[in-house]
């Protein structure tokens, strides 16, 4: 195993999740985590952190110097630091997102370079085009949108999406700048030997998830039932049939430290990585579970207007990986969501203020 590791945007929620659990599965592994604290709630993992003796690093992965400053001696980097949100730049400016999610990979990479360290790099579903995927042929029932059986375009089935799918098309601007950093990554590798593994990953969720409007809904579902705040079913009649499958975050850390015990058999892939077909959820169906769960019923607005980069259904086909590894997620939406509110009841005072409160 590795003697150091250092993962960009530790103190978020993946990043947070990913030390902590490397540094309880290895515990003579110094691990680092590298934070602007520029979410709100970030601050919160820094006592986590400690108390792991996960050493927590204030740096910015625009500041080239930041990087090559904690990166130093490192034998891995992973790379979770990110603008996470597919509406970021829309309406607004795009610099902090492109300066993040591209330049800050690039300063990593470089760093990655200077050190002879090992690349592991947290990318999106989002890098496939955004129309394509809407015009996929799908059928509907009382709860849920459902992908077709019979499709005009490679790369999916009734599994969901697999890496064979196009990604040709305008995505969002978010998910441009990973798709970019995906061939950046790609050239590094060919350029200068920095071996790399690539996980497109679906939507994540989980304890510790800072839910917000534009990211992470499944968190913020639960959450929004505890606080009894209102919601939008937003996009495609305000039906709230649009269906996304969802990815426990032990689920990530599990395949995560599967990879890193055996980076040669990976090195080099690109592997959609999410929950799967089986592990799906419509809005309709998160309210359900939610209201199950909680006790609580609150108010729900349809909102038909359709925004930018808003998908009816993605589903995540990981048979590639699956079939490479042996992998596949143990925990289904119900289970994340009681992990949810088990933290949320337990952390109420700290959370409250962000969860409960305007996001």
């Amino acid at each position: 195993m590795y003697n150091r590791i250092l993962v960009t945007g530790g103190c978020g929620f993946v990043g947070s999740s990913l030390a902590l659990d490397l540094k309880r599965r290895f515990p003579s592994t110094a691990v680092l985590a590298l934070d602007n604290l520029r979410r709100r709630g970030s601050e919160l993992n820094l006592v986590r952190l400690r108390q792991a003796d996960v050493e927590f690093v204030h740096g910015d992965v625009r500041n080239s110097d930041d990087l090559l400053a904690a990166g130093k001696d490192s034998e891995l980097i992973i790379e979770c630091s990110a603008e996470p949100s597919a509406q970021a730049g829309y309406g607004g400016s795009a610099k902090y997102l492109i300066d993040t999610n591209l330049t800050g990979c690039f300063h990593c990479l470089e760093c990655a370079r200077d050190v002879g360290a090992h690349f592991l790099f947290l990318s999106t579903s989002r890098v496939y085009p955004v129309r394509l995927l809407n015009e996929l042929h799908f059928y509907e029932d009382t709860a849920r949108f459902h992908i077709s059986a019979a499709q005009t375009v490679a790369g999916v089935s009734e599994k969901g999406i697999n890496e064979e799918f196009s990604t040709a098309g305008a995505r969002s601007l978010y998910g441009m700048t990973k798709l970019a950093a995906e061939l950046m990554i790609t050239e590094y590798s060919d350029a200068y030997g920095v071996r790399s593994i690539i996980n497109r990953c679906g939507l994540i969720a989980g304890p510790w998830q800072m839910g917000k409007l534009d990211q992470g809904v499944i968190a913020l579902w639960l959450a929004a039932h505890y606080f009894r705040k209102p919601l939008e079913y937003i996009g495609f009649g305000g039906s709230g049939k649009q269906v996304r499958d969802v990815l426990h975050v032990a689920d990530l850390c599990d395949l995560v430290a599967l990879q890193l015990q055996d980076f040669g058999r990976f090195a080099g892939g690109i592997y959609n990585v999410g929950g799967g077909a089986a592990n799906s959820v419509s809005l309709l169906e998160l309210t359900r579970l939610s209201g199950e769960l909680t006790g609580n019923t609150i108010p729900i607005r349809p909102n038909p207007e359709q925004r930018r980069a808003d998908i009816r259904i993605y589903l995540t086909d990981h048979s590639y990986l699956t079939r490479l590894s042996g992998w596949e997620p143990k925990r289904d939406p119900k289970t994340t969501l009681q992990d949810i509110l088990v933290w949320i009841q337990r952390e109420e005072n700290l959370v409250r203020p962000i969860l409960g409160g305007n996001n």
